[in-house]
Order: structure tokens, then C-alpha cells, then sequence
């Protein structure tokens, strides 16, 4: 069921956070988005980053985040509410392609992980954020770019990533410049100014705590899911060795384990 999908993703969302957390409060920090703002979160998932967002604005001003899922939206009420800023988040049920707002209704816009990053017509998308952003406002996009979880398997990482689940979003009857890593030609082709971009680095050192170890397990899960299937016997049996969280030889074990990730932002305002 896609209600049980979603919430195992949701799960893993909150299970990574200890190690993304850093990197999007980072990203935040660079827009320095006015105090007393309003703002929106497009794909806001369960609710981290909008409640990060408000947090940013302040008790003046708010977010509203939209989702398609009615169970990722569901865990980001209870999450904003525990956080104490329910007053100040609204969460609906949207498609990030066909917003249910009016023209110049936001002062900022931003998306993690979704508009720019997986959606069909990526600019159309990024044109719909920064119809309901006011003139001047920033629309703004984060996306993972690059990693490294597995130290000392360079050739192996490196097959992953070139699998289709490693690939993904990206997929062969994509034109290059729809890639999400194009994404100063994709705000420029939708008519944003001031085009620019900035890469955030997330890392690991042992020894690590439980709920990092967990993240960075979670980490691997979802940036391969259902890789072995395109492996060869061998590499699918090295994988499995060195990523399975009850191994003896999990990678993330290793005294000497360190691991690094990195998000881009791409911003640019609205003409």
C-alpha cells in the first residue's frame, strides 16, 4: 500500500535527521530569510524543515508546507505540535506542480528533495513556486549531490552509483540540462535573477553514537533501494556484507569509519 510506503519512508526521514539536520540548517542559515516572513515548503514530507523554517521567521511569521502525502502530513503536525509551533505551520495536501495559492501569496519559497530534484518538467515546477512568491522573493532548492558511505570501496560505491536507484532521479530519457545538478539553468530558464549555488557537506567519524550509526544505515538503504538486483553475484555479495546493519563487517563499524554526503542549494528571486 502507498500509505505503508510512505510511512516507512517518514520513518526513515526521522531516523536521518541526526546527520541532515546540520546541513540543512546550514542551507537555511545561507538565504537568510527575514524574521516575521512567510514563506513555503514544497514537499515538506514530515514536517523537519518547515518546522526548522519557522523556527528561522520567528513567531511573526509562519510556513505552510504541502505535501502528497496524507501520512507524511499527518507525522508533521504531530512533530510541529510537540515542537510548539503549530500556531505558525500549516500543513495541506498538494501537488507541488499545481499549488493552491494565489500569485505573490509567499515571501519565499523552498523545496528539498523534490521540486528540481524528481519531478516530471522541473522547470515547469520551479516557474510554480515562484508564481506564488512576491516579486524580489527567493525560491529556493536543495538536492543531494554527491557522497561517500563506504571509505575503502571506491569501486564498489562507484557501481552503485552508476545503478538506476543510484542514478535516480536522474534517468536516460532525461536531457542533461534537466538534471537536478543544473540547477542555476533550471531557476535562469524559469525566469528567476541572481542565479546562484552553494554546497553543504554532512559527515561521520567513529566512534559513533547508536542513533548515528542508525541514520547511516538508513543513509545507505535509501540511497541504493533494491540495488542488488542490478549487481553482478560478487558485488551484490559484497554489498550485502558491507551494508547489512547485522554484519559482522558493516562498514559503519569500523574504528576508523568516516563518511561524508553532500546537499546543494540553488536560489535565485523572483523577477
Amino acid at each position: 500500500m502507498i500509505g505503508d510506503e510512505d510511512r516507512a519512508y517518514g520513518e526513515q526521514l526521522a531516523i536521518t535527521d541526526v546527520v541532515m539536520a546540520p546541513v540543512r540548517r546550514a542551507a537555511i542559515a545561507a538565504l537568510g530569510l527575514p524574521a516575521g516572513s512567510r514563506g513555503l515548503d514544497a514537499g515538506c514530507g514530515i514536517g523537519l524543515q518547515a518546522i526548522e523554517l519557522a523556527g528561522v521567521v520567528g513567531p511573526e511569521g509562519g510556513v505552510v508546507g504541502v505535501d502528497l502525502s496524507p501520512a507524511l502530513l499527518a507525522e508533521a503536525r504531530v512533530r510541529a505540535k510537540a515542537a510548539g509551533v503549530s500556531g505558525r505551520v500549516r500543513f495541506e495536501e498538494a501537488d507541488v506542480r499545481r499549488l493552491p495559492f494565489g500569485e505573490n501569496e509567499f515571501d519565499w519559497a523552498w523545496s528539498s528533495d523534490c521540486v528540481g530534484y524528481g519531478v516530471p518538467e522541473p522547470v515547469a515546477a520551479v516557474r510554480e513556486l515562484a508564481r506564488v512568491v512576491r516579486p524580489g522573493g527567493p525560491v529556493a532548492l536543495l538536492v543531494w549531490s554527491s557522497q561517500t558511505l563506504l571509505p575503502g570501496y571506491p569501486r564498489l560505491e562507484a557501481r552503485l552509483n552508476s545503478t538506476a536507484p543510484g542514478l535516480a532521479p536522474f534517468s536516460a530519457d532525461l536531457p542533461p540540462r534537466r538534471h537536478h545538478l543544473c540547477g542555476l539553468g533550471l531557476l535562469r530558464e524559469a525566469g528567476l535573477t541572481e542565479a546562484r549555488a552553494r554546497t553543504f557537506v554532512g559527515e561521520a567519524q567513529a566512534p559513533l553514537t547508536p542513533p548515528v550509526r542508525a541514520a547511516l544505515a538508513a543513509l545507505v538503504e535509501m540511497r541504493w533501494p533494491g540495488v542488488e538486483a542490478e549487481l553482478i553475484a560478487e558485488d551484490a555479495a559484497k554489498f550485502r556484507r558491507l551494508c547489512d546493519p547485522e554484519s559482522a563487517f558493516f562498514v559503519v563499524d569500523h574504528p576508523d569509519y568516516y563518511a561524508w554526503f553532500t546537499e546543494t542549494l540553488f536560489w535565485g528571486r523572483v523577477g
